[in-house]
Formats: structure tokens, C-alpha cells, sequence
């Protein structure tokens, strides 16, 4: 068992590699067959660490240095991100065989060594390796961001993405230097040890902070969030799926390691710094998700809101809740991702006002929209409504905030649906929605085929699968059922205002309009911004 976390990261590394050097050889529908099977090959390898980490830990030392070595880790729950990590990652190479018109084999090959660099983030044992798949993670992720290299946007929008990341990546670092300075030790149980045995001072606690901001940037936690949007506009929609599904929650998980391994002698402090950020982070993210026009930044402000809902989660060390809120939500964007793709091939735009105007008439794809909607606003027995009952069952009393953020981003995403595939309500106006977009994109073939129906079947599936295993189904109660009935009928609520009364929350509108201002799209601003949520991180955690 000890050979299957290297194997791991080595499948996704070495189809890329084969893809590479055989680009201007291999037919296309080679190149899909190809990463689509290391993909599940993948996925096979993490399902068997499922299965052995569920008595111990699986440690591997890659080269056998017992001292200098690189430590892969894995435990439950690395072992379930892992499969989660590639199983997106198979969805999203699935729809994509014709979902694109062209496309060469460094678009497979990156999206592998994408995968490989999470599936190392989610499995190594070190914190300097951490760090390393942090890096290779983010260099892919920015080439899948700027796919479309001929277009400004796209460059604009990686280029802010690599930015902000890459400042997120130096906190991280220096972090990583003071705790080396001062322990010696790299290794996470090495170093948890190291300093759960020396009392917490100021060294201790600047490293907390450095290392959780490089984190947190990474889990687009507000302030540090303006590049996730920016990134989901340009992206190709596939990658779109890893980007909202488990590249930010990674960030999430992140933390949660290193706080559990490394700093548990600083819980307290830690927590409050998680759910302060989480609070502010969920409030934020479902504003600006119901005030959007354009889809793909809707559906990514609703991943920044969900993101704070899962430092919610961590403040309370609920990790097992928290963990199956976000598989289940995973699948359910991811859906609806690739929902929005196909409105961007058949209509080329993404902008719910044109779309309305011009309505996507399928009642088939309109309805999987429409229930996604209601599975992210919780509605039972979605895995999403699951983990919201476990969540408040755990008695974290957030239950206020939990309904307010599904039913406002589920109403949000419901709203878009119903005006886009039904057509219902009045032209909205052009000035009604604060945010627009348009996406063009010239390489998808415009039309719908069956591997891009079956990925969303599968991850809409996924989603309600989390909720009825016959591990987690004993799990409802009454009580949760209630609380996910009642955020969906919130969320319809929701979507019929924002369709009807366009006038509602027209007294609101100047505060939300001086949000709208502050994501001003130009990185500086955002590099300005991680500074203060430094400094914001930095006073929470000392005071």
C-alpha cells in the first residue's frame, strides 16, 4: 500500500508527459482517451487508499531518505479529497472531447499536471512540499486560465490570478522559513511536535498568520477572494469545475492541516480567525453573487460564499460535516458549470440578459438547472442540504447564517435559470444588475453532445449521492430536513422577487454599488487589499 500515494501524483504526471511528446502524432480522440484513463486511473488509486487509510494512515517516503525524503501522508480525509480531486478532474477531460472544436494536447497535458499538483497539496506530509505543489498547482492553473491567449480578457485574468497567488505563495514561504528557523523541522508531525513543546510567543504566531494567509488566498477567503472571479470569467468552462470544486476548497483544507498538525497549540486563536473571515466571507460572496448578470461570475461569487460557510465549518473543528458539504457542493457547481458551458457554445455569451432575451427554449436542460439551483439552495436529499443539517446539528448555532447564504445564492443561480431556459418575467433591465459580462469563445463547436450531458448527469448525481450513501443517509434528522425544506423555499422566494420586483432593494442599492466599486479589476487594487486582510489576519489572531 505504501507505493500507491507516489503512484498517485506519477499517473497524471507521466499521461501528461506521453501527451506532450507525442502532440504532433496522436489523433485527438487519442489524446481524450488517453488523459480521461490516467484520470480514472487515478481515481481507481485513490479509491484503494479510501479503503486502507479507513484503520491507519498510509505513509510513503518517496526515494527512501528517511531524513531529507519527500513524506507523502495520506489519512481519510486526504484520501477522499484525493478521489475527489479526480474524479472532477475525469468529468471535466470528459466534456471537454467535444466540447471543444480544437484544441491541442497541452490543454490535457496541463489539466493533468493540474491534477497532479493537487492530488501532491492534498497528500504529502511535508509543509515545504505543500508549498511546491502549491506552486505547481498555481503555474498550470494560470496557463488553464489564459487558455485563450489571443484574447486580452484571458490574459488580464491570469495575469491577476498569478499575481495575487503568487504574493499568497510568499507569505507562505517566509512562513515556512521562521518555522524551520526556529524548529529545524519541515515535516508536519515533526514540526507540530516541535512546537506544541516550546511556549506560543510572537514567532510562532507571525508564522500562523504567514502560512494562513498563503492559504487563504488560496480558498479566496475576503479580502484575499478578487482573483477567483476574475479567473472563472476567462477560464475554459471545464477547468471552471476544478477551480470552484476543489482548487479553492484546497485552500480550506490547507488550513485545516497545518492547524490540526502544526498549530494546535494555537486553536483558540485560530478558530476565531476562521470564523470571523468565514462570516465576513459568506456575506460578501452571496451579495455579489444575487447582483450578477454574468453566469460564470455568478456561480464564482457563490463559491466565495460557500468558502466561508466551510471556515465556518473549520472554526468549529467539524471537519467530517464541513468535508461532506463540500463534496456534495463540488458536484452540484460543477453541474452547473458545465450547464452554463453549454448556454456558451450553442449562444456564445454567458450574460443573463441577452440570454433571456434570446432563451435557451431546452426544458430538459432548464430543469437539470433548475434542480441544481435547488440542490445549492439544499434541498433534501442532496448531499448539500446533508451537510448544512451536520453543520448545525453540531451545535455551532449558524444555522441563521447557513439558510441566508444557500437561500440567496440558490435563488440567485434559480433566477438565471428560469429567465435564461423559460424565459419567465419581464426584460430585466439593463442597469438593474450592477456587474455584466459577455464570454465569447470561438473554439467550442456549439453544440451539445452526449459526453457533455453524461458529465453533468454524473456530477448533478454525485451531489445527490453524498445524501443517500447508506453511510451518511442514517444521518438525517428531522430537524435538517426542515432547515433544507426551508432554505429552498427561501431560495424560490428569492428567484421570483429578483424576476418580478425588480424594484426590490432599490434602497440598497448605493452599499452595493460601493462593493461593486471596490472588485475594481485592477490588480494593484487587489494586491492593496491581501496586504490589509494581512494586517485584518495579524490583529484578529494577536487581540
Amino acid at each position: 500500500m505504501t507505493s500507491l500515494p507516489p503512484l498517485l501524483i506519477a499517473v497524471p504526471l507521466l499521461a501528461a508527459c506521453v501527451l506532450l511528446a507525442g502532440s504532433r502524432l496522436l489523433p485527438r480522440l487519442a489524446v481524450d482517451l488517453l488523459s480521461t484513463l490516467a484520470a480514472t486511473i487515478a481515481l481507481v488509486i485513490a479509491g484503494f487508499l479510501v479503503v486502507a487509510t479507513k484503520d491507519e494512515r498510509v505513509v510513503s517516503w518517496a526515494g527512501g531518505w528517511r531524513r531529507i525524503g519527500i513524506a507523502l501522508s495520506v489519512d481519510p480525509t486526504s484520501a477522499w479529497l484525493a478521489c475527489l480531486i479526480c474524479f472532477l478532474g475525469a468529468c471535466a477531460l470528459l466534456y471537454g472531447w467535444r466540447y471543444f472544436e480544437e484544441v491541442r494536447a497541452h490543454y490535457h497535458a496541463l489539466l493533468l499536471l493540474f491534477l497532479a499538483g493537487m492530488l501532491g497539496f492534498a497528500i504529502t506530509g511535508d509543509l515545504f512540499d505543500m508549498f511546491v505543489f502549491f506552486e505547481l498547482m498555481g503555474a498550470t492553473a494560470y496557463a488553464l486560465t489564459g487558455f485563450k491567449v489571443e484574447e486580452p480578457e484571458s490574459v488580464q485574468g491570469a495575469f491577476s490570478f498569478a499575481v495575487v497567488n503568487s504574493l499568497g505563495g510568499y507569505l507562505c514561504l517566509m512562513g515556512i522559513g521562521l518555522l524551520y528557523a526556529r524548529t529545524g523541522a519541515l515535516n508536519l508531525v515533526a514540526l507540530g511536535e516541535a512546537v506544541r513543546g516550546r511556549p506560543v510567543d510572537l514567532l510562532v504566531i507571525a508564522a500562523f498568520v504567514l502560512v494562513g494567509c498563503g492559504w487563504l488566498v488560496k480558498a479566496a477567503a475576503v479580502p484575499f477572494h478578487f482573483w477567483l472571479v476574475d479567473a472563472h470569467a476567462v477560464a475554459p468552462t471545464p477547468v471552471c469545475v476544478l477551480f470552484s470544486g476543489v482548487m479553492a476548497p484546497l485552500g480550506v483544507y490547507g488550513l485545516a492541516r497545518v492547524e490540526s498538525t502544526v498549530f494546535a497549540s494555537v486553536q483558540p486563536m485560530a478558530q476565531r480567525v476562521f470564523l470571523v473571515l468565514g462570516i465576513v466571507t459568506a456575506i460578501v460572496g452571496a451579495i455579489m453573487c444575487v447582483t450578477q448578470r454574468h453566469l460564470k461570475r455568478l456561480l464564482a461569487y457563490s463559491t466565495v460564499a460557500h468558502i466561508g460557510i466551510f471556515l465556518v465549518g473549520l472554526s468549529t473543528l467539524d471537519i467530517r460535516s464541513t468535508g461532506v458539504y463540500l463534496l456534495a457542493h463540488a458536484g452540484v457547481k460543477g453541474a452547473l458549470f458545465l450547464l452554463v458551458g453549454i448556454l456558451l457554445a450553442k449562444h456564445c455569451s454567458v450574460d443573463e440578459i441577452d440570454l433571456h432575451r434570446d432563451a435557451d427554449r431546452s426544458v430538459f436542460r432548464g430543469i437539470l438547472f433548475a434542480i441544481a439551483a435547488l440542490a445549492l439552495a439544499g434541498l433534501p436529499p442532496f448531499g448539500t442540504a446533508l451537510g448544512k443539517s451536520l453543520l448545525e446539528d453540531s451545535g455551532t448555532g449558524i444555522a441563521v447564517l447557513l439558510i441566508a447564504v444557500s437561500a440567496v445564492t440558490g435563488g440567485a443561480v434559480l433566477r438565471a435559470g428560469l429567465r435564461v431556459h423559460f424565459g419567465l418575467g419581464p426584460p430585466p433591465e439593463s442597469e438593474q444588475e450592477v456587474s455584466k459580462g459577455e464570454e465569447r469563445d470561438p473554439e467550442v463547436t456549439g453544440r451539445t453532445h452526449l459526453t457533455m450531458v453524461a458529465a453533468i448527469l454524473v456530477l448533478l448525481g454525485f451531489g445527490l449521492a453524498i445524501g443517500i450513501l447508506p453511510s451518511t443517509a442514517p444521518e438525517w434528522t428531522l430537524h435538517g430536513v426542515l432547515l433544507g425544506l426551508l432554505s429552498t423555499a427561501l431560495a424560490g422566494a428569492v428567484a421570483a422577487m429578483s424576476i418580478w420586483k425588480h424594484h426590490f432593494g432599490r434602497r440598497i442599492r448605493p452599499a452595493i454599488n460601493v462593493l461593486h466599486r471596490v472588485h475594481s479589476g485592477h490588480v494593484g487594487d487587489y494586491a492593496a487589499w491581501l496586504m490589509a486582510g494581512v494586517a485584518f489576519v495579524a490583529l484578529l489572531a494577536v487581540f
